[in-house]
């Protein structure tokens, strides 16, 4: 069951990339952390692909990271940028935009 096969279903609406370094106990925190964060808010809809920018140090360069993880939302716009393990689920979510849909805050 893979859920990266990209013609098995329409375009995702959220675009991920979570650039790592290696397999550090960081990065693999960052991964399970945002994988649990898009499981339960993001299911069925959400393309993540995990740079390591050891093997692929021109991406890291291209997206001018500077730091890792990082996590950039590359759809939908605009782009983010979120550093860190993603251990905090709010400021995810509040990066990828969810905290104000799912509170459907008024007055926008």
């Amino acid at each position: 069951m893979s859920v990266d096969d990209p013609q098995s279903q329409s375009a995702p609406a959220y675009v991920l990339r979570l650039f790592v370094t290696g397999t550090t106990a960081r990065s693999a925190r960052a991964i399970a952390n945002l994988r649990r964060v898009c499981e339960q808010h993001l299911r069925g809809t959400y393309d993540l692909e995990v740079v390591d920018i050891y093997q692929h140090p021109t991406s890291a360069q291209e997206y001018q990271i500077v730091a890792a993880p990082t996590l950039v939302k590359m759809l939908p716009l605009p782009l983010r940028r979120i550093i860190g393990d993603l251990a905090n689920e709010e400021r995810v979510l509040a990066g990828l935009d969810l905290s104000a849909k799912s509170s459907a805050a008024p007055g926008k």
